[in-house]
């Protein structure tokens, strides 16, 4: 099995993928509520450890996506990069103390062009992948507003898709 993380303070997503890359679980754990960010990475060890223990899972490969490394204009300040990097550190930290595999990371970019999403430029991102989730992974359950929007956890849930597959990917390649 392979397990995908969209890591997140707001919201993360979820997936597992069996040996064949079919999707097991694909689900986002909305942590908004919460204060700080040890209540939400407890809530994240709990959701961890109901996978491992309650549906008797155990990851052959842990993949994350990789945090934002430098500052874009218009975007996350200095303060969000590094809250969202420690975040990152502690739920990394939290799969290989539960699971004993150490996650390796994989920028979004490199993990998109792998599954073969080619994002345009001045396209939004999360758009192409939300679009290329609904035409080709029937397994992850886009869910919309009464707008006709995506809802938010459903970014998540498909980002964390990217990854599993692409680190699927990966594990295949490595296995030839």
């Amino acid at each position: 099995m392979i397990f995908g993380l969209d890591i997140s303070t707001s919201i993360t997503g979820f997936t597992v993928l069996d040996e064949n890359g079919e999707v097991i679980i694909n689900e986002a754990w909305d942590l908004r509520k919460y204060k700080n960010i040890f209540e939400k990475a407890n809530i994240i060890k709990e959701k961890l450890f109901k996978v491992h223990y309650t549906a008797y899972m155990s990851p052959k490969a842990i993949f994350i996506e990789q945090s934002l490394q430098s500052f874009r204009s218009g975007f996350s300040s200095a303060k969000t990069l590094s809250t969202l990097s420690r975040f990152n550190g502690i739920i990394s930290w939290m799969c290989f103390s539960e699971f004993g595999v150490e996650p390796e990371y994989l920028a979004a970019t490199s993990a998109r062009k792998k599954c073969g999403i080619i994002v345009p430029r001045g396209v939004k991102a999360k758009e192409v992948v939300i679009k290329y989730i609904v035409d080709n992974v029937p397994d992850v359950l886009i869910e919309y507003t009464k707008h006709g929007n995506p809802k938010p956890q459903c970014f998540d849930m498909a980002d964390s898709w990217v990854i599993a597959r692409a680190g699927w990917l990966d594990c295949q390649k490595r296995e030839k």
